[in-house]
């Protein structure tokens, strides 16, 4: 059975998958353009953009998925089959690569007990599934009063879930509250003063960009060519977003209302700039570049992620990680500063480029 695709969904998971490896893997020797950085606790960067747009084009696929006749018991089995594949081999990313380097360049094998829990394929795991049962139980209209509920619930939380002034702290908001109980300090993100930035509260919010991608599709499929409605809709989000900032401070890391506003108000201007162009319009533009990366996003990603851990390994016999090298001695040599570290990133990100090419011309597929 042949799946029904959008092209300009393809080209939009493309373009975030591309987006999301670079800012993964900027080469080491000098700091980054700060556009291509996440901002540190409040503000906004490109990079910030990544995380909520994959989110967006996942809900976006699920008004294909859910369009598919099948029954309830199926709807549920093939949902939670998903969601728990998608959070296992999140898991085991950060497991993997199950041993580490000891300070005598020896090994040692990676405890579980010391291993992340939360991360981002498993809060997309958990979003699929929160936004595929609301998505299967209600309409668009219930949907859109289910989104603002969410947010405005999470916005309340966020302000009375604590003493006053902690509300945006790093180390005492609700949400690292709830991680530390629930998940324990051992299992959370520790390399930013113990926050997890895809903690178990944030999902929530998470979900929203799910199924704010889920109803753009459902409208385009029913009104294609009303785009001009998705940039109106969007500019009105980003600037609710703006307005709201000096109150409810824009943060990806919090996942903020404000930044649920701006990101899927963005994503609406981006989708619909891309429908018109790629759908609508149907220029002659090449896009089968992003197509290769957007049909094949998890194996990209997985490729992405698996080999930086792998050549690391080799430091032992090198003495040095091969990719700190390059970016080093090769990258910084041929343009010193930011350049050379987004010039390395770039390179990285057409290897892991060409293993989804190689997937594509060979028709192979990775889905759950």
């Amino acid at each position: 059975m042949t799946h029904e695709r959008n092209l300009a969904i393809d080209v939009f998971r493309g373009l975030t998958i591309f987006l999301m490896i670079v800012v993964n893997t900027m080469g080491a020797g000098a700091a980054p353009y700060s556009l291509l950085v996440h901002a540190n606790w409040f503000g906004f960067t490109l990079a910030d953009w990544v995380f909520p747009s994959f989110l967006f084009a996942m809900g976006a696929s699920l008004a294909f998925a859910l369009k598919r006749p099948m029954g309830e018991g199926a709807f549920w089995a093939k949902t939670l089959r998903r969601a728990a594949l998608l959070f296992l081999i999140g898991f085991a990313l950060y497991w993997f690569p199950f041993v580490h380097i000891t300070p005598d360049l020896g090994f040692a094998p990676n405890p579980l007990s010391e291993t992340r829990i939360m991360g981002v394929l498993q809060r997309l795991a958990l979003c699929y599934a929160l936004a595929a049962v609301a998505a299967c139980y209600l309409s668009p209209k219930q949907l859109i009063g289910l989104c603002g509920t969410i947010l405005g619930g999470y916005w309340l939380l966020l302000i009375f879930g604590v003493p006053a002034g902690d509300a945006f702290d790093k180390t005492h908001n609700i949400g690292t509250v709830i991680d530390r109980l629930i998940l324990g300090p051992a299992h959370m993100w520790r390399y930013d003063d113990g926050f997890e930035p895809e903690g178990l509260l944030g999902t929530l919010p998470a979900t929203v960009n799910v199924l704010a991608g889920y109803l753009a599709m459902v409208f385009l499929k029913s009104n294609g060519r009303r785009l001009l409605a998705f940039v109106l809709l969007g500019v009105a989000l980003a600037v609710l977003a703006l307005l709201l900032d000096p109150i409810l401070p824009l943060s990806k890391k919090l996942w903020t209302p404000s930044f649920v506003l701006l990101t899927v108000g963005l994503d609406l201007v981006l989708l619909a700039l891309l429908g018109s162009i790629l759908d609508l319009w149907k220029l002659p533009i090449r896009s089968g570049f992003f197509e290769v990366l957007g049909k094949n996003p998890l194996a990209v990603y997985l490729f992405s992620e698996l080999l930086i851990p792998l050549q690391a390994l080799l430091k032992p016999a090198l003495t040095v990680e091969p990719y700190q090298w390059l970016g080093v001695a090769v990258f910084q040599h041929l343009a010193p500063g930011a350049l050379g570290t987004l010039l390395c990133a770039l390179a990285y990100t057409m290897l892991c480029w060409s293993f989804g090419y190689a997937l594509h011309r060979h028709r192979i597929y990775v889905r759950l």
